[in-house]
């Protein structure tokens, strides 16, 4: 079990420090729990949160120590942050465990000195606030999560789930990250370059969301799809269907589809015995030289070194698929 200390920094930000345990308190592999989270900070008991609600840490920060992956969420500190936090945290990442950051949490990573010279990333409201601060930290003010080394940070709110569930696809894989998203009803493991926000955030009224044809791209990732074959299920033109898949996902339709089939393949490598070559056609990535350049260049791994990290082994009774 992956153990997960997350450090509450008065004053926290409430929705930010419940997501680490909603979303990795739902990974279970092979019917076991993925993680165990335990929410820390540096005088257990009531703190001062930046809502209304009152929360009771229960752990100290002894919680860091015995930690694989340590998580600061969102908090209004700034120059007040406890010496004891910034201290755990400075251990934590000597001894190589991964930090992270959700939204605001990013000021104390970079107060402890752990983002200097990284690539990091807030809630975009409070970029210029944070590069005055911190000139010395690359900050990428418009993507979801980045994450430099074993450090990672996200933008605010549900950018700390999208970056959670790719903990959960780093640890256990695509399927497992997949799984948790469909419990907790979010959006399936998005990538970390996608932007904060897009300029549609609800679809509009007069029916021109393109979700329906994203649902029929993703039965069809196996064929050729070009930008015109979209364009022609969801009758625009593929002017308006550029625009419009920027405007509801903030990637390009072929940028899109490719993250789409690079998820397809890790879960075929995952879950079935299919040889390389299959894999490939069935994800739509082609050819086993473009699933090998796809994969290596989002996961670090070759297909084989993927399937060898990741496969799961099917529970009793549960079909595997090939």
């Amino acid at each position: 079990m992956h153990r997960v200390a997350v450090i509450a920094v008065p004053p926290a930000t409430t929705f930010d420090l419940s997501i680490p345990e909603l979303v990795l308190g739902e990974t279970t592999v092979d019917g076991r729990p993925g993680y165990r989270v335990r929410v820390c900070t540096a005088r257990p008991g009531p703190i001062a949160t930046g809502s209304s609600l009152e929360v009771t840490v229960p752990h100290g920060l002894e919680a860091v120590e015995d930690a694989d992956t340590v998580i600061v969420t969102g908090t209004a500190a700034r120059d007040d942050v406890d010496p004891g936090v910034l201290a755990a945290l400075r251990r934590a990442s000597a001894a190589g465990k991964r930090v992270a950051s959700i939204c605001t949490g990013a000021f104390v990573l970079a107060r402890a000195g752990l983002l200097d010279g990284r690539n990091a990333t807030t809630y975009w409201a409070k970029s210029q606030e944070f590069t005055a601060r911190y000139p010395e930290v690359r900050l990428r003010p418009d993507v979801l999560y980045v994450e430099d080394g074993k450090v990672l940070t996200s933008a605010g709110l549900s950018a700390g789930i999208d970056l959670c569930l790719h903990l959960v696809r780093s640890d256990y894989g695509a399927a497992t990250a997949n799984a948790v998203a469909r419990l907790v009803v979010a959006a399936p493991v998005r990538p970390g370059g996608q932007a904060q926000f897009i300029a549609t955030p609800l679809p509009p009224e007069t029916g021109t969301s393109l979700a329906a044809t994203r649902a029929w791209a993703l039965d069809h990732l196996h064929e050729t799809l070009t930008r015109t074959d979209l364009a022609a299920h969801a009758r625009v033109s593929v002017r308006t269907l550029a625009r419009r898949f920027h405007d509801e996902t903030g990637l390009s339709p072929l940028q899109w589809l490719l993250h789409q089939r690079v998820i397809r393949a890790q879960e075929l490598l995952e879950t079935t015995e299919l040889p390389m070559d299959q894999v490939a056609r069935l994800s739509g990535l082609a050819t086993t030289d473009s699933l090998r350049h796809h994969l290596t260049r989002r996961t670090g791994l070759t297909p084989s070194a993927y399937r060898a990290g990741f496969t799961r082994r099917p529970a009793p009774g549960e079909h595997r698929g090939g």
